[in-house]
């Protein structure tokens, strides 16, 4: 008994010397199970605001997110700014996420760590969480939201994919990852997810969170993945793309591009059987088409001393624009050069196609509406932030 008393003093003394271990605040984080095995690294906190509701869209406005971190909505009726939302703080401003819409609904993460839900109508939250605390300078980077059956799946900088409820912004589960330095959007497919973190590659239950398989490579993989409707698809930093089962940790087969090119990163497209990719080298960047069946090459086309920078789809051709500031337009089937225009500014952003003939851009000095007839560049929105070290931006049309 007196052995006992002692023991117990003593814990009590080594509590009073160092203080208690943090404790997530039952109104942030209800879901405990979820968090039970949190460091306050990787720990989610979330907050309601209102509770969440379908939206009618504002079908007029554009979202821009622009490159020193802030989300605006801009009317291209009346040519002005609905409504901006930043985030709470963030130790270095800038975009390096991008934005998914669901029913009216925003959902955006930001670089601190925080993601937020959004009305579309005029920028108020329904919710908001946080991974990790506010000491944290880049949590969340080159993510985009993945949203399937009321979940929001996410990598974040802390080696751990995050699924959380889109009512609430509550945690449901979270799974470890190899590397803390996760770049790559996830992708659900067959009610899985499949993401890249080092030189592995995971398939996890969506509902669960539990790991089906985790495939190790000899190089790192960086690219974004992608699927047919049948099988999965991912590069590594060289130059190399993968086929694999989405079941069972299997290489159906491997297509190598040429040596002197690597990493295609997220610029990769599936559609109609065929992978798309763009690979960056220093004398010439190419765009592949491959057949997803037999990692066949369909063609190739060719950018010299240049390097593509973005490629999208968009009614059978492959729209992107180079590091010179090149748009372009490949034919889908053969990849022949549709048209080819060098641009004043240099684009940062993605594209968006409205219902026209045009698309829309943001570049280092304003949201540019492009004219595919008269090749005309006409400033919609002339930004007035001043940021020396641009790194990105995104465009959502609201539709």
């Amino acid at each position: 008994m007196k052995k006992k008393l002692i023991t117990l003093l003593f814990i009590v003394t080594v509590i009073n010397m160092f203080g208690q271990a943090p404790v997530t605040s039952k109104t942030d984080t209800p879901n405990d199970a979820a968090n039970k095995v949190s460091t306050i690294s990787d720990v989610v906190t979330h907050k309601v605001i209102h509770p969440i509701a379908k939206i009618p869209l504002d079908a007029v406005s554009i979202l821009i997110y622009d490159y020193d971190g802030s989300l605006i909505s801009f009317d291209l009726e009346a040519e002005h700014i609905n409504w901006t939302v930043k985030a709470t703080d963030a130790f270095t401003e800038m975009c390096a996420n991008k934005v998914t819409l669901q029913d009216g609904v925003i959902y955006i993460p930001f670089i601190n760590g925080e993601i937020f839900a959004i009305d579309n109508q005029d920028g108020t939250l329904f919710w908001k969480s946080r991974i990790g605390n506010s000491t944290d300078q880049v949590v969340l980077k080159n993510q985009i939201p993945t949203i399937n059956n009321g979940k929001l799946y996410i990598t974040a900088q802390n080696n751990t994919i995050y699924a959380l409820n889109i009512k609430d912004g509550s945690l449901l589960w979270k799974n470890n990852l190899e590397s803390t330095n996760n770049e790559i959007p996830v992708l659900f497919f067959d009610n899985k997810i499949f993401t890249q973190s080092g030189s592995s590659f995971y398939s996890f239950d969506a509902n669960t969170g539990k790991l089906i398989y985790q495939k190790t490579f000899e190089q790192v993989i960086s690219g974004k993945p992608v699927t047919d409707g049948e099988n999965v698809f991912i590069t590594n930093e060289k130059n190399t793309l993968f086929a694999l089962s989405p079941n069972k940790p299997d290489i159906l087969w491997e297509f190598k591009f040429d040596e002197n090119q690597n990493n295609s990163k997220e610029r990769i497209v599936c559609k109609d059987k065929k992978i798309f990719l763009a690979a960056q080298g220093s004398e010439v960047s190419s765009i592949y088409a491959v057949d997803s069946k037999t990692g066949t090459q369909l063609w190739k086309t060719d950018f010299k001393a240049d390097n593509v920078e973005y490629i999208t789809e968009q009614d059978d051709n492959i729209w992107g624009y180079t590091r010179k500031a090149k748009l372009f337009q490949l034919d889908i089937n053969n990849g022949e050069v549709a048209s080819e225009t060098k641009l004043t500014t240099q684009p940062i952003s993605n594209f968006e196609f409205p219902v026209d003939d045009s698309l829309f851009y943001y570049s280092d000095a304003a949201l540019i509406q492009f004219d595919l007839n008269t090749k005309d560049e006409n400033e919609v929105y002339l930004r007035t932030s001043i940021k020396d070290d641009v790194y990105s931006a995104y465009l959502k049309i609201i539709r």
